[in-house]
């Protein structure tokens, strides 16, 4: 008897030890060298170089904000090896990686190549790709003036030809890892900017059978199918346009047409007015995924940023700040997080969060100068802590 309740009591405890969801950071890759990135951030150490020179822009700014792990190369699978155990250790257990694709060849990839796969851990945490299929523009170059600078590098719309070669090296290079995340079964992959891709591709029908055609190569593939995600934007109701200007449905219908498995938010900034505090936005997120449950009709993974302030990539202050965006109260907004994937049983318990180390942006997991642990150990607390 004494013997069975041993066993009992060991099974117990590592069901328990399970974690119930399935935490996701997006990850900003730029931190590494890159040859081509070197037009924006020329010292070769990527947008570290912007981080290093951040200063406050008005009285009351709560910047420079500086990485506690000092200006690592994270393409460097030693850093990533730690970052991963530090990742884990706060109930972050999925990394999305930012994923680009520019002029027929992809751009930034050393950060999720060398670094993530090539750590000695990487089978601890799942991943997977979010294809960042916006337009590039000079914004990224800290050391233009004070202003944005919309002169345009990169198109992040792509061809039909272009399309698929992105799409087989994503099945080769990164669905066939054993800890590449899946939705029953299936490779989880997501598109960031839904009309780009309409428009780059040649319209809806267009889209709609290249989509077709990338569902049946990852079956070919021998894989259970494609699960196929995208970030939304403000509104569900807005009127999408076709590549000759014709509205080709809200974003409702199109993400209905086009054959969407799931959907969530990359950052507050895109679809709440992010200049106020924290806690008052969040009364608004709340509201979008209350209205979400109506208008969608596919899974929503809730997504709690950080917070927003861009205003490190620029010489003067262009505006937009999140107010009092503390680990205290991101903890809160994490437990609406929780809250709603309680609510919604029937779909994986996905959570996202902006980001793990979206530093220029100032909403990030990663501990800093300002905070320190913070931002982790409020994940942990939610997600982890029993």
């Amino acid at each position: 008897m004494k013997k069975i309740l041993i066993l009992f009591t060991i099974i117990s405890f590592g069901l328990s030890a399970q974690q119930k969801y399935d935490i996701a950071a997006f990850v900003w890759p730029s931190y590494h060298v890159d040859d081509r990135a070197k037009i924006f951030w020329p010292e070769g150490m990527g947008e570290w170089q912007t981080v290093i020179s951040n200063k406050a822009k008005f009285q009351g700014h709560t910047q420079p904000r500086y990485p506690l792990w000092g200006y690592v190369n994270e393409a460097d699978p030693y850093v990533m090896e730690m970052q991963i155990n530090a990742a884990l250790r706060h109930g972050i257990n999925v990394f999305i990686y930012d994923w680009y694709w520019y002029d027929g060849m992809p751009f930034l990839e050393s950060c999720l190549n060398d670094g993530f796969l090539g750590a000695a851990n990487n089978k601890d945490m799942k991943f997977y790709v979010m294809w960042a299929n916006h337009n590039v523009n000079m914004t990224w170059d800290k050391r233009l003036s004070g202003t944005k600078n919309n002169a345009l590098i990169w198109k992040g719309g792509v061809s039909r030809q272009d399309f698929e070669t992105l799409c087989k090296r994503v099945i080769e290079k990164y669905f066939s890892h054993p800890n590449y995340y899946t939705v029953d079964g299936k490779p989880s992959f997501m598109i960031y900017e839904i009309q780009t891709f309409i428009d780059g591709i040649g319209g809806i029908e267009a889209a709609k059978d290249a989509l077709k055609w990338f569902r049946a190569e990852v079956k070919k593939a021998g894989y259970k199918g494609l699960d196929l995600q995208l970030t939304l934007r403000a509104n569900m109701q807005h009127n999408m346009t076709g590549i000759a200007g014709d509205n080709i449905g809200t974003q409702k219908e199109v993400i209905k047409d086009m054959g969407f498995d799931g959907a969530t938010h990359y950052q507050y900034a895109h679809f709440v007015n992010i200049d106020r505090d924290y806690l008052e936005i969040q009364e608004d997120v709340l509201k979008t995924w209350s209205e979400l449950d109506t208008d969608l009709n596919i899974p929503y993974y809730p997504h709690i940023s950080v917070g927003w302030d861009n205003n490190p990539r620029f010489q003067n202050f262009v505006g937009g700040v999140v107010k009092n965006n503390t680990p205290e109260n991101f903890e809160k907004a994490l437990r609406d997080a929780k809250a709603y994937a309680d609510a919604h049983p029937k779909q994986v318990p996905l959570i996202t969060i902006n980001s793990w180390n979206e530093w220029t942006e100032t909403s990030y997991l990663q501990p800093c100068t300002m905070f320190g642990y913070g931002y982790l150990e409020a994940v942990k607390r939610v997600f982890k802590d029993k």
